[in-house]
């Protein structure tokens, strides 16, 4: 199993440009083929504005103008991700392409993730009524039928996935991200299993970490593991974060628990306080 096909969603925000960089990194290591999909629709202000132009308050070339002016602005941010793209490849072998495509992204990206390996994406914030508590990133963890790697909104990460820590609780959600996950822990320079009460874990055959860290050195991996207990369960996410930092990670590889819903999305506790507080890139399946 190899990552030879990633899919990087990039959008009208700076924080395109950051994934789009780490990507590059993850797909040079990998020899991957890279694909940026840019979905060329109205961000959350241009459909504001358009919105607030259409209930009449300008009048029909003021709105025309508006339309003109978005659909440029809409334009130079593809330029730009094209020119970046072309900057940050140059040089070496990968095959990487700018996509541009009309639509929505909730709708377009899940099938393009779909024929790729893994698709990287920004956490963003809550959309739709207020009680529906679910983002566009974690619903395409549960509709695109492939594994999903977070990127947060700030951070000043130059790699990605060469020191990678593992949420490894035994469960069938960990082990499903883990087996996903397997080609980035096979060219990491280390992986650091971390486990988090392991006393209350499903396998207790052996001392805690025993077996996970013999499959990954099976597969070539510099592996090492870190216990930690007592930990609350409303403070497990947070401690994984900060652990994961001042080890030195750049990736944290978790298990998705939830279950989708018609309209919302129910998250484990620990799953949603990580995408909710996200301060490293998290990959996940589901």
């Amino acid at each position: 199993m190899a990552l030879k096909d990633l899919l990087v969603y990039v959008d009208q925000t700076e924080n395109s440009l950051v994934r789009l960089r780490l990507a590059v990194d993850l797909a040079v290591r990998n020899d991957s083929h890279l694909t940026a999909l840019f979905v060329k629709e109205l961000n959350h202000d241009q459909s504001n504005l358009r919105k607030t132009a259409e209930l009449g308050l300008v009048s029909t070339e003021g709105l025309k103008s508006l339309n003109r002016r978005i659909e440029a602005s809409i334009e130079t941010t593809a330029e730009r991700l094209q020119s970046t793209l072309s900057a940050l490849t140059r040089g070496n072998d990968l095959v990487a392409e700018l996509q541009c495509v009309d639509g929505v992204a909730s709708l377009v990206v899940p099938q393009h993730a779909r024929y790729a390996d893994l698709c990287i994406l920004g956490q963003d914030q809550p959309e739709g009524p207020a009680s529906v508590d679910y983002t566009f990133a974690e619903h395409l963890l549960f509709v695109a039928g492939r594994p999903v790697l977070f990127v947060p909104p700030l951070g000043s990460l130059d790699t990605l996935g060469r020191h990678i820590v593992v949420a490894w609780n035994s469960s069938r959600p960990a082990a499903r991200s883990v087996n996903d996950a397997l080609p980035l822990i096979e060219h990491a320079e280390r992986t650091t299993v971390l486990m988090i009460n392991s006393s209350g874990f499903i396998d207790r055959n052996g001392p805690p970490g025993e077996h996970i860290v013999e499959h990954f050195r099976r597969h070539g991996a510099v592996t090492d593991v870190v216990l930690i207990d007592d930990v609350s369960p409303d403070s497990i996410a947070d401690t994984l974060q900060a652990k994961a930092h001042a080890l030195g990670a750049d990736l944290i590889v978790a298990g998705a628990f939830g279950y989708p819903r018609i309209w919302e999305k129910l998250l484990g506790g620990t799953t949603y306080d990580l995408l909710a507080r996200m301060s490293l890139p998290i990959f996940m399946s589901h």
